[in-house]
């Protein structure tokens, strides 16, 4: 994870991370002949086209253990073998690593990763009720093909459990952070909803056919479509957790009438708990303070917080208060 609180800092960081792409390169021996950057989030990433006008995506890792990075990739590789899915596939340096340590700056130590392009564009426009649909069944099949991989049994498989652990996490972040985008009084909401949320956490069973491996970060960012069929890009957080906390990722930025459409198409694959519901309205809104946590320190960021408190602000108090906000239109006061 990079860490950054100022301007200057991400300045910094970007550069650190270019140099570190550059050092990368030569452990791959590719005929590149182009090389962008793509994004800064949890990894720092740079789109690569070769001479044979073949695109790769090579990632940049900071503090991430690297037990971590491998099974990532060890998941992916498990993903694709076992279903149909189009999905990226980590690949090989010439010395046939699959994950590179890269020389120290300071006490910064960063990994490479290379991965295969996927095919296909972000939705351009208002997503269409067959695209939503289209989602849910992507959901469902990523989940019925994580169910029946055995990875558990490989001592060396760790990633990261998303629960009660991870979110105080995010929210002694948030803590750090708030003043910069929320008023005393926006705050104090997101405290008391989060510790309901802290508390239900707490309370949650592991039942085989609701936990297991998920995506962890299917937001809409993180999805693409390829000739009208969705697929599912950046596993950087893939881990333990609940199902209905990976459909809560994906719904959260949909309007009420989509989410219910992402519903549909799922169920058309796997069948929800009969309590669903309720779960997923509580997921809604620990990924929503997750969400916050997770770009409350980036500069770049704060102008686009400050602008979604509103809606934030109306979910967390329907949530409190008991009131559905899922599949209902809410007044934005």
């Amino acid at each position: 994870m990079f860490h950054f609180e100022s301007e200057k800092e991400l300045q910094q960081t970007l550069l650190q991370c270019k140099q570190a792409a550059l050092q990368a390169l030569p452990y791959y021996q590719l005929d590149w002949e182009q090389i962008r950057f793509n994004q800064l989030s949890g990894t720092c990433t740079f789109v690569l086209e070769t001479q044979e006008k073949q695109k790769l995506l090579l990632r940049i890792h900071s503090g991430t253990d690297i037990q971590e990075i491998e099974s990532e990739l060890l998941f992916l590789e498990s993903l694709h073998a076992n279903s149909d899915l189009i999905i990226p596939q980590g690949l090989v340096s010439a010395a046939g690593s699959r994950v590179i340590t890269l020389e120290r700056d300071g006490d910064v130590e960063y990994h490479a990763t290379l991965l295969s392009w996927v095919e296909g564009e972000h939705s351009q426009g208002a997503l269409t009720d067959d695209q939503v649909y289209q989602e849910g069944v992507l959901l469902a099949k990523l989940h019925q093909a994580t169910e029946g991989l055995m990875l558990d049994e490989n001592a060396h498989f760790k990633r990261p459990a998303w629960g009660q652990q991870t979110f105080q996490q995010a929210w002694a972040r948030l803590t750090k952070y708030y003043s910069r985008f929320l008023s005393e009084a926006e705050f104090q909401l997101y405290r008391e909803a989060a510790d309901r949320v802290s508390s239900w956490l707490a309370t949650l069973s592991v039942e085989k056919n609701s936990y297991g491996l998920i995506h962890g970060d299917l937001h809409q960012g993180n999805i693409i479509f390829h000739e009208g069929q969705p697929r599912a890009i950046d596993f950087g957080r893939c881990g333990y957790g609940f199902y209905t906390y990976d459909i809560a990722h994906m719904i959260l930025a949909l309007y009420p009438a989509q989410r219910e459409i992402v519903i549909q198409g799922y169920e058309s694959i796997r069948t929800l708990d009969q309590d669903w519901y309720a779960v997923l309205e509580a997921f809604a809104v620990m990924v929503l303070i997750e969400n916050t946590s997770h770009h409350a320190p980036n500069p770049r960021e704060i102008e686009s917080l400050q602008a979604e408190q509103p809606y934030a602000q109306a979910i967390l108090q329907h949530y409190l208060d008991g009131k559905p906000f899922l599949f209902n239109a809410i007044e934005i006061n």
